[in-house]
């Protein structure tokens, strides 16, 4: 019974999706902007260019527009940068991770908890 009252309301919606596609298909903004994308598309293959084309004309024109490039999200955040001086030698290491190779000469030499008290803030 459930896949019954799932397909009708399934059929229900598409039925309001459908009368909401009429009401925007009778719109005049709608019909005006369909209409230009239709004309761009067409001056692109009559002229043979790409999107990428003409998105750098159009930034030629109007220069706001260069920044208008759709970037990917960074995949993380940047570590913090930590900062360690060694009081016996007065030498500084920065690094964004753990495994430095000075830090670990330090570790080895001073212990893990000493060096760990040398990090700035």
């Amino acid at each position: 019974m459930a896949k019954i009252n799932d397909y009708y309301q399934k059929k229900q919606l598409m039925e309001k999706l459908a009368l909401e596609l009429e009401k925007l298909e009778e719109d005049q903004a709608l019909k005006s902007e369909l209409e230009f994308e239709n004309k761009v598309r067409d001056l692109m293959k009559e002229y043979d260019k790409s999107p990428k084309d003409v998105l750098q004309i159009l930034s030629a024109i109007d220069p706001s527009l260069a920044g208008a490039k759709v970037e990917a999200p960074a995949g993380r955040a940047k570590r913090p940068m930590k900062t360690y001086k060694n009081p016996h030698t007065g030498e500084v290491v920065k690094t964004r991770g753990g495994n430095h190779k000075t830090l670990n000469a330090w570790r080895d030499k001073y212990g893990k908890e000493a060096v760990q008290g040398w990090q700035q803030d």
